[in-house]
């Protein structure tokens, strides 16, 4: 591989570094990173740090200063061309006089894709675009799917024994899985737009669905950060079942029911703070699950978590609108008389739904495996 291949490599590796450090706090925005680099040496860095706040352009490119000029831009996205809540990084990166960029993909925003590398390459600057683009385009995938699609990138999370059971036959489920998995999956919290969880769960846990800042294992300014950007909380509830006096209700934070045509109630749940959403009736007794995830892409939501019991997880995945499961197994039995993980009626092994397992490790004294459904199921 030539040098400066290597070198490309090398500095968009480190862009990406840095896109990470806005896992947390970007949303709806992508997490984006950038190095300036200028005789081999690196001049400026910057991440995309919240929304309505700079881009990683515009914060390396402040850090470097007139060192910009004459410098590489390595950038995790095609830098935007058009003006949002900030003006164009395109733009900035010419006024500075970067002389090259290294795009590790295009943004599949329509508002940009492709402008953007147009625009620089009309002002006489080297482009390139395609390093490393698998990391970066793993690094947002529900901005991604849902500029191409107009639906979220959904993430279902279980937890289960290693006989597959989640609750004894009484609803007794605290704790299957031990506090480094717990504190797993408030980082995924966290990181998602919005956190779908259904009546009988909601009912039997009293959750409340929030991050809580304590519980993520994280740096105190992070866990801050993460804590204070909470995700929208989403009740499946065809039946409002789930009384106004329940946990869910009780935290500060915005809380969407979506509910089934016919229920009125409005005033009610505005009066405790919450959203009630009318949707037409889905297969069974929810609601039209394809119609609430296109709602939520519409309201910005890039990635959503799933977590429920096994009657949604089970209608979620039958609908095929699980891009991936997140299932955490502990090292106990619960028992035949226990719970399953999931309600899929299979009645024959052609009805069985294939799995590509993309990771499994250690979380703990527990395994987590993140696998995606094989398509079509």
């Amino acid at each position: 591989m030539p040098d400066q291949a290597i070198s490309d490599r090398s500095m968009m590796a480190r862009a990406l570094q840095l896109a990470t450090k806005g896992l947390y706090t970007t949303d709806p925005n992508p997490r984006v990173g950038c190095v300036l680099v200028r005789e081999g040496r690196i001049v400026g860095e910057g991440w995309h740090v919240r929304a309505g706040e700079g881009h990683a352009e515009v914060n390396a490119l402040l850090q470097a200063g007139e060192q910009s000029r004459g410098a590489t831009a390595y950038v995790t996205l095609e830098p935007c061309s058009h003006t949002g809540r900030t003006p164009p990084c395109a733009d900035a990166l010419i006024a500075a006089g970067v002389v090259r960029v290294v795009a590790a993909m295009q943004d599949p925003n329509p508002l940009v894709a492709g402008r953007g590398l147009e625009r620089l390459r009309a002002a006489g600057i080297d482009v390139h675009c395609g390093v490393l683009e698998a990391e970066a385009g793993a690094l947002n995938p529900g901005f991604i799917k849902r500029m191409q699609t107009g639906l979220p990138f959904v993430r279902l999370k279980l937890a289960m024994s290693m006989d597959g059971r989640t609750a004894m036959a009484s609803g007794e489920s605290q704790w299957i899985t031990g506090p480094e998995a717990r504190a797993d999956v408030q980082r995924l919290r966290a990181r998602s737009s919005a956190v779908i969880s259904g009546a009988d769960a909601v009912l039997l846990d009293n959750s409340a669905l929030t991050v809580r800042s304590a519980q993520l294992g994280l740096p105190d300014a992070q866990a801050t950060a993460a804590a204070e950007s909470q995700p929208l909380r989403v009740l499946v509830d065809g039946g409002l079942r789930v009384p106004l006096s329940s946990r869910l209700f009780q935290q500060a934070g915005p809380v969407l029911v979506a509910c089934r045509l016919g229920e009125t109630p409005v005033e009610d749940y505005r009066a405790a703070g919450a959203e009630l959403l009318t949707l037409p009736r889905g297969d069974g007794q929810y609601v039209d699950l394809e119609a609430l995830l296109r709602l939520l892409a519409t309201r910005s939501c890039n990635e959503v978590l799933v977590e429920t019991g096994a009657g949604l997880a089970g209608a979620f995945l039958q609908a095929g609108l699980v891009d991936e499961l997140i299932v955490y197994m502990a090292p106990r039995l619960l028992g035949s008389l226990a719970r399953p993980l999931l309600e899929l009626p299979f009645n024959s092994m052609a009805e069985a739904m294939q799995l590509d397992v993309i990771d499994m490790r250690v979380v703990g004294r527990d395994w987590r495996i993140t696998a995606r459904p094989v398509l079509p199921f």
